[in-house]
């Protein structure tokens, strides 16, 4: 019986200590080789669908371009019978409104149609979709300490990621499965110490030009666990 103990022991040691052997910028290495092995995000040119359900049960469907070496991005989205497209090429933004580009100034207000959300929503979808290989972007600052960490049940390697002033002010936290490096969860705060911010439990895969992008993410407050939205990557195909 002591053998077989001893034996399971020095099995299950590289899991436990696994953690403590990494540094933060190791783990993320092995992350981004687990997602993105062929190092594809930077020539990304693809198109994703994605469904958003909210709990009221609206739904929204997006259809979104991007070329990233050619810094262009589109999202073409509908909600209630209404088509939205809004396009960042370079320093150029334009904004259709059910196919016209002729809008008024109270269908501007309504559906918050200007370039500046337009550039916020380039920005929401590359850096989400991009994970975790935007965390290699310049004023990304990687904590050196691995944290292991349980949630929701289960034990992760946890990498906490802050920006430099100019970039962000939140504080991230990336969960990882400490045998794949799958990235499974990831955590924001405004103020931790509040137990602000959400988190977002992530699902599936859907496979892109090599890239393993999360094909599910479900979103819930920090503080209450309340459930937000879950938006789901439909289709992934390369341009």
């Amino acid at each position: 019986m002591i053998k077989y103990s001893i034996i399971i022991l020095f099995t299950l040691l590289p899991t436990v200590t696994i953690g403590q052997q990494l540094t933060g910028a190791q783990l993320l290495e092995k992350a981004i080789s687990f997602h993105d092995p062929n190092s594809a995000w930077q020539s990304l040119h693809a198109q994703l669908n994605i469904k958003m359900n909210t709990p009221d049960g609206k739904e929204r469907v997006s259809e979104i371009t991007m070329d990233l070496p050619k810094e262009y991005f589109k999202v073409n989205s509908t909600k209630d019978g209404t088509e939205i497209e809004q396009i960042v090429s370079k320093q150029t933004c334009e904004l259709i409104l059910n196919g016209s580009t002729d809008i008024s100034e109270e269908e501007i207000k309504t559906h918050r149609l200007t370039c500046e959300r337009a550039k916020m929503y380039k920005d929401y979808y590359t850096y989400l979709y991009g994970l975790p290989m935007k965390l290699k972007d310049k004023g990304t600052i990687i904590d050196p300490d691995v944290q292991t960490k349980t949630f929701k049940g289960k034990e992760y390697l946890v990498l906490k990621v802050t920006y430099e002033k100019e970039v962000g002010e939140d504080i991230w936290y990336f969960y990882f499965d400490p045998q794949t490096y799958a990235m499974e969860v990831y955590q924001f705060f405004h103020d931790e110490s509040k137990n602000d911010g959400e988190y977002i439990l992530l699902s599936g895969i859907e496979t892109v030009s090599g890239i393993k992008m999360p094909k599910t993410r479900a979103w819930y407050y920090n503080k209450d666990d309340k459930y937000l939205g879950t938006d789901i990557l439909t289709k992934a195909s390369p341009l």
